[in-house]
């Protein structure tokens, strides 16, 4: 068995990221997640609890599919929690496809940043047990080194999704403060031609 463990700040508040970390996926740097889709979601006590599916692929060295055996993609079941009045989100997931030999445990947790409220702290940890075949040890090294790469991969995404949602905001912004601008207009005209109206009428 490996355990690794990480912790990584976001310059964001945990609002941002864990709105991110819903939008995560697909993006340009993890592109080995190519899917994600909800099989349930409920609200129970003001905790919202979700449970996905996520689809990936994983390239493993030839003799290590020898060993396991193949697949085209690979299925992971991820379940969450989000209790926004307390400003918590943990996601837990685990790996269906090879769980015969592979167990791959991992668990993401994102609050607040204890010394800055305006940042967000993410607790990351794998627990990787390989079972039943030989070279277990060499194995866990291998996806224990593979998941370590993943999670820099993992926080890139996140910049690079909290930058879209950005963005998003902006061109939000700009939309309205144009909408606003043609309303004043159009009530300005309409103004003048009442005005005029009223000069002709009198």
């Amino acid at each position: 068995m490996r355990i690794w463990t990480s912790e990584h700040t976001f310059n964001h508040p945990w609002e941002t990221v864990a709105t991110a970390a819903w939008r995560k996926y697909p993006n340009p740097h993890n592109t080995a997640v190519i899917g994600t889709d909800v099989v349930e979601r409920k609200v129970v006590n003001g905790v919202l609890h979700s449970h996905r599916l996520v689809s990936s692929k994983w390239y493993f060295p030839s003799w290590a599919q020898a060993i396991i055996g193949s697949a085209n993609i690979c299925y992971a079941s991820e379940e969450s929690e989000v209790t926004p009045s307390l400003r918590h989100m943990v996601l837990r997931t685990i790996n269906l496809t090879f769980c015969r030999h592979i167990a791959v445990n991992e668990t993401l947790k994102y609050t607040p940043h204890p010394e800055d409220s305006n940042k967000t702290l993410l607790k990351q940890e794998a627990v990787v047990t390989v079972r039943g075949v030989p070279l277990s040890s060499y194995m866990e090294d291998l996806l224990t080194n593979k998941i370590s790469n993943n999670a820099g991969k993992g926080r890139q995404a996140m910049e690079w999704v909290i930058k879209r949602l950005n963005e998003e905001v902006q061109d939000l912004s700009r939309t309205m403060d144009m909408t606003i601008e043609q309303t004043k207009k159009s009530i300005s005209h309409i103004g003048r031609g009442m005005d005029t109206f009223l000069v002709r009428d009198a």
